[in-house]
C-alpha cells in the first residue's frame, strides 16, 4: 500500500525557460574538477598529487576525519592542479580526462547476498558514501552513524527543477537496485510525486524495510526535510540518513550493477535567458564553459546558477558541475534594470506573492524574474508568512530568532535538529526582512554541531 500525504502550504513559482524533454549532445573539452565544499561538513585530506594519472573511482581526497570516506574521480586522466584558496584552503582537484575512459573495476555485486555492513564497506571503498548526508546538521553522513532510517526523495518540485521521472527512463533498474542496497542498512522511505512512474515500479520492492510515500503538495514537498517530518521527525540523540538529489541512488545502483563507478547524471539547462532550454548528460565536475558558450546572448547582464534558482550557488563559465547539481539555471541579473516610478507603477509582467502588484489578475503564467533582492534587510516582522510556506511542525520565525539570538536550548526546542538551510530557501524568497533564511540556518546548524561534537 503507498500512502499519500496531502500538503496544504508551499508556493510554485513559475518561471519561463523550462527545458524541455530533449537531450543536446556536447563534447568536454576534457577538464573535471571535483569541488571539496560540494559536501557539506567535509574537510577535505588531498590524496593525490599533480601529475598523478587516475581512474574513475580513485580517491582524489578523503574526509580528514573519517578517512575511510573517499570521494572518487569521475573520469580516468592526469591531475592537473589542486586548487587552493586562502589558508590553503583546498577549492577543487581538477583532472584533465584521457582519450579513452578507464574505470576501477569493484566487481558485481549481488545485493540479495549482502547485508548492511557489507554494503557500506562497497560505498566507501568506491568513494561515493559521501554523497549521502543526514539529520540532523544537514551534512554528508559517516559510517559511523546507525541511522533509523534512510529517506529518499525522488520528487523534485523547485523552479525550473530537472524531472527526476525524465531522467530515471531507462534506468529504472539502477534505481531499484539502489534502493534494494540501501533497505540492506535500514529502512528506507520513498517519496514519489502524485503522477510518479516510480510508483509502480517500486511496488515490487515494497516490504517491512522499504515504504513508498507519495507527497501531494506544491513546492518544497519534494525537499527531503519535509519529508522527514512528515513521517518520522528526528529528535535530539537520533540520525537519519538522507538523500535529497535521487541521482545518488542512481550511482550506487549502477555500483553494483556494473562494478564500476559511474557519475553521469542529466542535466538541465534553463532560464529564461538561454534561448533554447534543454537537457544534457554530463559527468559531476564537468566544465561548464562548452555547455554555456553559446546558449545565452553574452551582452547581457546575466546570474548563472550552478542549481536552482531557489537553492543554487552563483557560478560563472570557468565552473563545474557541483556534485548534487540537476540544473544550471540563467537568469537576467536586473543590475541594468531601469524602472521608472519603481514601486508606484501596477507591473503586470512582475510575480508577487502578497498581490502587491496587479499581475496576479492575469492567473498562472510563467514570468522571467531577475536577481535583484528589491529592498534592504530590517528587523524580522513577525507576520507568519513563513509558515505559509513552510510545511514543516515548527515555528519557522521562532527558530530564525533563536539562531539569531545563539540560544541554543530554544533552537532544540523549536526543532533544529529536523532542518536544513533548503528548507527555508521558499521562506527566504517571500521575506519581507530580506534576510539570507539560509546562510542563518546554515551557521546554527554549524555552531551547534560543534557545541555537540
Amino acid at each position: 500500500m503507498v500512502n499519500v500525504i496531502k500538503l496544504r502550504k508551499g508556493l510554485d513559482i513559475q518561471l519561463q525557460g523550462k527545458a524541455e524533454e530533449k537531450k543536446i549532445q556536447l563534447k568536454s573539452k576534457g577538464i573535471y574538477a571535483l569541488v571539496p565544499d560540494d559536501f557539506e561538513g567535509v574537510v577535505p585530506k588531498v590524496t593525490v598529487r599533480e601529475g598523478d594519472h587516475v581512474k574513475a573511482g580513485d580517491a582524489l581526497f578523503v574526509n580528514k576525519q573519517f578517512p575511510e570516506v573517499k570521494f572518487a574521480s569521475p573520469v580516468s586522466g592526469v591531475v592537473r592542479e589542486v586548487v587552493r584558496g586562502e589558508r590553503r584552503k583546498v577549492l577543487c582537484i581538477k583532472v584533465e580526462a584521457d582519450a579513452s575512459h578507464e574505470s576501477v573495476d569493484f566487481g558485481k555485486k549481488d545485493v540479495a547476498k549482502m547485508d548492511g555492513k557489507s554494503v557500506v564497506e562497497a560505498l566507501l571503498e568506491a568513494g561515493i558514501f559521501g554523497y549521502i548526508n543526514q539529520l540532523p546538521y544537514a551534512v554528508s553522513t559517516n559510517p559511523a552513524t546507525a541511522p533509523k532510517a534512510i529517506f529518499v526523495s525522488a520528487l523534485r518540485d523547485k523552479p525550473l527543477a530537472c524531472s527526476f521521472d525524465y531522467e530515471v527512463k531507462g534506468q529504472e533498474q539502477d534505481f531499484l537496485t539502489g534502493i534494494a542496497a540501501l533497505s540492506k542498512i535500514a529502512k528506507v522511505y520513498v517519496g514519489v510525486g502524485r503522477d510518479s512512474a516510480l510508483t509502480s515500479h517500486l511496488s515490487p520492492l515494497t516490504s517491512e524495510n522499504v515504504e513508498v510515500n507519495i507527497f501531494d503538495g506544491k513546492c518544497p514537498a519534494g525537499n527531503v526535510g519535509v519529508q522527514v517530518n512528515h513521517l518520522s521527525p528526528v529528535n535530539k540523540g537520533e540520525v537519519v540518513w538522507t538523500i535529497g538529489d535521487p541521482t545518488v541512488v542512481l550511482f550506487i545502483g549502477r555500483l553494483f550493477n556494473t562494478g564500476k563507478v559511474n557519475l553521469l547524471r542529466t542535466v538541465a539547462l534553463c532560464g529564461s535567458e538561454i534561448k533554447s532550454p534543454a537537457h544534457v548528460d554530463m559527468l559531476v565536475g564537468e566544465e561548464l564553459s562548452t555547455l554555456l558558450s553559446n546558449s545565452y546572448d553574452n551582452q547581457k547582464s546575466v546570474r548563472i546558477i550552478n542549481g536552482n534558482v531557489l537553492t543554487g550557488k552563483p557560478t560563472s563559465k570557468d565552473g563545474f558541475l557541483g556534485a548534487h547539481t540537476s540544473e544550471i539555471t540563467v537568469i537576467p541579473e536586473g543590475n541594468d534594470a531601469d524602472e521608472m516610478l519603481g514601486w508606484i507603477l501596477p507591473r503586470f509582467k512582475q510575480f508577487s506573492v502578497n498581490r502587491s502588484y496587479f499581475s496576479w489578475l492575469l492567473g498562472k503564467k510563467a514570468y522571467s524574474l531577475d536577481a535583484r533582492i528589491k529592498g534592504g534587510e530590517r528587523h524580522i516582522i513577525m507576520s507568519g508568512e513563513y509558515d505559509k510556506v513552510l510545511p514543516m511542525d515548527i515555528y519557522g520565525e521562532y527558530l530564525i530568532k533563536a539562531i539569531i539570538s545563539g540560544d541554543i536550548d530554544r533552537q532544540e526546542a523549536l526543532g533544529i535538529y529536523e532542518v536544513a538551510p533548503e528548507d527555508f530557501a521558499l521562506a527566504e524568497f517571500v521575506d519581507s526582512s530580506k534576510l539570507e533564511l539560509q546562510r542563518i540556518v546554515r551557521k546554527g546548524l554549524n555552531i551547534l554541531r560543534k557545541e555537540n561534537a
